[in-house]
């Protein structure tokens, strides 16, 4: 514990010095082209992408300890080229000057030239010794131009070389240091990392770790073919963990033959806070919950295999997304690794076969392909058949899934991304199952890449960049415009690192600046995905981060936390609704108490007393028959606000019918719907806090016989008997009768979850007898002051069908020596939940006078019900025998 300690505060103080070095840096520097205004847009720079060569600083540590700067494209642009003059100072008075010239790189940045003929510059060496170029970034590098000139002068240089020097060594140091706190850190509970951007900084070399002991289970890449071909993921104590729990619904197995959606994950480098498989504690962690607007997601990383986390895959699926993995080669370690991989035939097919092994095995649907390299022409062959035998494999080993060529080597073994498809990529085209077309291509390629493509032009994924470096149409806030023209000639749309709302902090926070930025593609390209499809149906709005965690109406735990997994169908908010001081405001709140994990639909604003607000929440395609559905859904509200739903049916006669839910409604809003059906069950949850407002519960049952279910929006409107029990209660008071005149009041409510189900379709969960439970990796140490602290896998099967119970959540009550009643032990714990039938508890605190530890492992079903705590299964260790 004390090594623990010492860390801690070693690592916060790196930190707190990161933060302070940032706070000081300028802004990122322009890379706008010479004859570009100060005014226009100027996209995020990108040193391994070719480009007009410019000398730039190094901001990090991390950059000098890397060597990135030998790796940029602009390096040998960047090397002097005229040799000093002079070796050896005069020994005299000297004369330094010290460039600091508008912050630096202005002009002078452009290595091979610029427009303005009146740029900054120094002819009077004759009058100088020493130059410094000087900027207020942490590695200065002089632009080569003056290096040259000062050179030419016999005027010196040198001192930055330097300073360089004496960094690099500090660098080194540090880098050091932080690889053996890394070490615990990597192995330390998910709960030792802060916040994403604390997590990444530390996290940039990923730390040495031994994947076959236990540890706090998370996601890792393949850096090497040798682990591809060992199999090694296999063998790691991570595995089990990493296997996707949500299949692909068969509805989603075939790609619908319309323009599709791709997007391509590419966030902060990848395996942030999603590597924690079983979840972290940053809830202001990324995640994406517009899935209605996606085909396919793939999870991008500069790894050579990048594996998807398991919680991205099991959100995708639920909303029947497919995801794919990352196969990628670049630079010269990624030439060496295709020499080897495209040696023979054979080897192609091998590791093609390993591949579409492991991406079976942990339950995504495959892979985009990305091979950054030239290559020999002899090697084109063995190329093409491990695209081709790879797309094979995959498809009869997984039905339904997906190899996707990225624009990059050409058939002639150039790496020349051609942004369109064309004769030099068609060949890998052919071969699989559509293209990932590079994203600088011009507004008639989509036209004749759909052209080439002949019935395949869905296939064709034209590639937009988030960030806007050199895209059509500029990305960012107008990345619409992009896709626009692509839904206008009929290709598909693969757009990459939609990330930049949460890398870049786009105003005013990350929940609204992603809503809105979801909005523009929505606007351009519609709804692509409609649910519910099928019963069971479940939403708890929970987008898998919050402040804290709820199970059925009762908080479990007030601590901050993060876990795509959790996500369920996320609802289809329109927040194109402008908001003005008479209508209702609407979002998905974090910080209000929750019925059912992190999160709930919050309504707030003002109503007329007579009116209703109404807005979408999900939009469908569920057919209905012969036999009663039954939904339920939770409200908790002020005063007179309540929350109803109300359903749209449509026929195959093109007959509509919308039905409202609800209880203790004003005329003036039963009469806008055609039906109106009150609950038959009406369950009020006791408040865990005195005086708040409590769940309600509602349950409702209607046939439908040959409707289609298409839509499912909320209604917010007033309790007729609280409104008219308040308009009596006001009238009695000093100025009652302005206030009955008004005829509108606030309004607040909130919405916990909906679930929709068949009678046939209730959770009836098997008895805790039914259920194996065992402890596996168990490890005990002694803590300071007689606490012990505990390690321990935990997993449990059930002798029988156990697919209907998709989520666990884990408790733990501990049991004082003496007593060995129920009545004496402590309530239960929340730990955390899983997707998977298994645990892991790392560094469990058992504080001294416990006699035992009962872990409990609560079952839920696909309707979101969770089993009674007293009935789950159960594991006992007795901590007395340790």
């Amino acid at each position: 514990m004390k090594s623990l300690l010492q860390y801690y505060i070693k690592r916060q103080t790196l930190i707190s010095i990161k933060n302070y070095i940032h706070s000081i840096l300028s802004p990122i520097m322009s890379t706008s082209s010479p004859s570009s205004s100060q005014n226009e847009y100027v996209p995020p720079f990108d040193p391994l992408k070719p480009s007009l060569p410019i000398s730039y600083p190094l901001k990090t540590l991390e950059d000098i300890e890397t060597r990135s700067y030998f790796k940029s494209f602009h390096f040998p642009f960047n090397i002097s080229t005229v040799p000093p003059s002079s070796t050896s100072l005069p020994l005299r008075p000297r004369c330094l000057v010290c460039h600091d010239m508008e912050g630096g790189y202005v002009d002078d940045k452009w290595i091979q030239g610029g427009s303005n003929e009146s740029a900054y510059a120094i002819w009077h060496w004759y009058l100088i010794d020493i130059f410094v170029y000087f900027s207020h970034n942490l590695v200065t590098i002089p632009p080569t131009c003056w290096t040259n000139a000062a050179h030419t002068h016999g005027v010196k240089m040198n001192m930055m070389v330097q300073f360089f020097r004496f960094i690099a060594s500090i660098a080194l140091l540090v880098g050091n240091l932080f690889r053996k706190m890394q070490n615990c850190l990597w192995f330390s509970k998910a709960k030792d990392s802060s916040s994403q951007e604390n997590e990444s900084f530390l996290a940039i070399d990923p730390p040495p770790f031994d994947p076959l002991k236990p540890s706090t289970p998370i996601s890792y890449p393949l850096q090497k073919l040798e682990d591809l071909e060992s199999r090694s993921y296999f063998k790691s104590f991570h595995y089990p963990f990493n296997v996707a729990s949500v299949p692909l619904p068969s509805s989603s197995s075939s790609l619908p033959s319309r323009p599709r959606n791709l997007v391509c994950h590419d966030m902060a480098g990848g395996y942030v806070d999603d590597k924690w498989v079983q979840g972290g504690t940053n809830e202001g962690a990324y995640a994406i919950w517009h899935w209605y607007l996606i085909d396919i997601f793939v999870y991008f990383s500069h790894n050579l295999v990048t594996v998807p986390p398991p919680c991205w895959t099991n959100a995708a699926h639920t909303h029947g997304v497919k995801v794919l993995g990352t196969f990628i080669t670049e630079w010269d370690e990624g030439r060496a690794i295709c020499n080897t991989l495209l040696s023979t035939k054979e080897s192609a097919q091998k590791y093609a076969e390993l591949l579409a092994e492991l991406a079976v095995a942990l339950g995504f649907d495959g892979w985009l392909i990305n091979m950054e390299v030239e290559l020999d022409v002899v090697q084109i062959p063995n190329l093409k058949e491990f695209v081709n035998h790879l797309t094979q494999t995959m498809h009869s080993s997984l039905p339904g899934s997906l190899v996707i060529w990225y624009d990059s080597v050409t058939i002639d073994g150039n790496l020349s991304w051609q942004n369109q498809l064309n004769d030099l990529n068609k060949p890998f085209f052919d071969l699989c199952d559509g293209i990932f077309v590079n994203y600088t291509w011009q507004e008639d390629y989509p036209k004749t890449s759909a052209t080439a493509a002949g019935n395949r032009k869905f296939d064709v994924y034209m590639g937009i960049d988030v960030f806007g470096r050199n895209t059509y149409g500029g990305g960012q806030w107008t990345t619409n415009v992009a896709l626009d023209v692509l839904k206008k000639d009929e290709v598909s749309a693969a757009i990459f690192a939609p990330g930049w709302v949460y890398e870049t902090k786009q105003p005013p926070d990350f929940q609204t600046a992603q809503n809105r930025w979801w909005g523009l593609v929505e606007k351009s390209w519609g709804l692509l995905r409609y649910y519910p499809l099928v019963l069971p149906f479940y939403s708890n709005f929970d987008q898998g981060h919050g402040y804290h965690f709820s199970v059925g109406g009762e908080q479990v735990s007030n601590e901050s936390w993060c876990n795509i997994s959790c996500q369920s169908f996320q609802p289809v908010l329109d927040y194109s609704v402008e908001s003005s001081p008479n209508t209702i405001q609407f979002m998905v709140d974090f910080n209000d108490a929750s019925f059912s994990g992190g999160g709930n639909i919050t309504f707030k604003g003002t109503l007329q007393d007579n009116a209703y607000f109404s807005t979408r929440l999900f939009k469908g395609e569920l057919p209905l028959e012969d036999t009663p559905i039954h939904i339920m859904h939770s409200v908790k509200s002020d005063g007179s606000s309540l929350v109803g739903l109300s359903l749209e049916f449509s026929s195959e006669l093109n007959k509509k019918v919308s039905v409202l839910l609800a209880y203790d409604s004003m005329n003036q809003v039963a009469s806008k719907f055609d039906k109106v059906v009150t609950p038959y069950r009406v369950t009020k949850l006791a408040s865990e806090v005195q005086a708040a407002p409590e769940w309600i519960i509602q349950e409702t049952s209607i046939t439908m016989n040959g409707f289609m279910l298409t839509g499912i929006h909320a209604v917010c409107y007033k309790s007729k008997a609280k409104l008219e029990k308040l308009r009596v209660e006001q009238a009695r008071g000093p100025g009652g009768r302005k206030l009955i005149q008004a005829g509108s009041t606030e309004f607040f409510a909130s919405l916990g979850h909906i679930t929709i189900k068949t009678s046939n379709q209730s959770s009836d969960f098997p008895p805790s007898t039914l259920w194996v439970v065992e402890g596996h990796n168990i490890s005990w140490a002694s803590g300071p002051k007689g606490t012990k602290t505990l390690s321990i896998k935990i997993v449990w099967s059930l002798k029988g069908d156990s697919s209907l119970f998709p989520m666990y959540n884990i408790y733990v009550e501990k049991q004082a020596k003496g007593t060995r009643s129920a009545a004496n032990a402590e309530v239960q714990e929340y730990i955390g939940v899983a997707r998977v039938r298994a645990f892991y508890i790392s560094e469990y605190l058992v504080p001294p006078g416990t006699s035992s530890l009962k872990f409990v492992i609560q079952v839920c079903g696909v309707d979101g019900a969770c089993q009674v705590l007293d009935s789950c299964p159960t594991l006992v260790l007795d901590v007395e025998a340790q």
